[in-house]
């Protein structure tokens, strides 16, 4: 059986998208969902998250709620955003990291304008979950998560929702097309152009801030 990593992060709409397609993915490719810590792998790669930047931030809530409605998802975004992600994906690493879990933590988090940093939301999801404050906190759990984030970045994760499937990268929710042809015919990947692409010269960079 062909084996996939799905790598996600709670404070994101579009891993919350991209759940919604898992059940496209061949029955035959077993998948490995794994949280990560967003802000971790943008410190990782230097880079800033769409809500870092103003204008991006207004426009990516607009181009999610609008999605959401074309797609039929029940979706609104909670009362803050950005918000920390850290007990949530302590969560459902101690809940099993399976996807009903995942499902319903996503729920919680991206249908009812709740604010994620009331203690009685998470309190009310962990309960419905059967999970432990102590179980949250458990090193293990602190440990799990932490590993994932490290293995990743090492793997060149740098944003979330991605899939890694035979060493390839498919991010975003609206990856999951290129994914499901990679699965079906390698050679998307493969192919002279594709190649032609992995030994592209820069041309020109930036200079770094400041």
């Amino acid at each position: 059986m062909r084996q996939a990593d799905w790598y996600f992060d709670f404070v994101s709409p579009f891993a919350y998208f991209a759940l919604q397609r898992l059940h496209e993915l061949p029955a035959d490719l077993q998948v490995t969902c794994r949280p990560v810590l967003f802000a971790g792998l943008l410190d990782h790669w230097g880079q800033k998250g769409p809500a870092e930047i103003a204008p991006k931030r207004i426009w990516t809530y607009r181009w999610c709620t609008w999605c959401a409605a074309q797609q039929g998802i029940p979706f609104r975004f909670p009362a803050a955003h950005p918000f920390n992600p850290l007990s949530y994906l302590r969560l459902s690493i101690a809940a099993g990291n399976g996807v009903p879990a995942i499902q319903r933590i996503f729920q919680a988090l991206w249908t009812t304008a709740a604010d994620p940093a009331d203690p009685a939301v998470f309190e009310a999801l962990a309960l419905s979950l059967g999970v432990d404050e102590a179980a949250v906190a458990a090193p293990e759990v602190k440990s799990t998560l932490r590993q994932n984030t490290e293995q990743a970045a090492a793997s060149g994760v740098f944003g979330v929702p991605t899939l890694l499937v035979d060493g390839e990268l498919f991010w975003g929710a609206d990856g999951f097309d290129f994914a499901k042809a990679f699965l079906a015919d390698a050679s998307v990947v493969t192919n002279a152009e594709m190649q032609r692409l992995s030994r592209l010269a820069v041309g020109a960079g930036r200079k770094a801030a400041g």
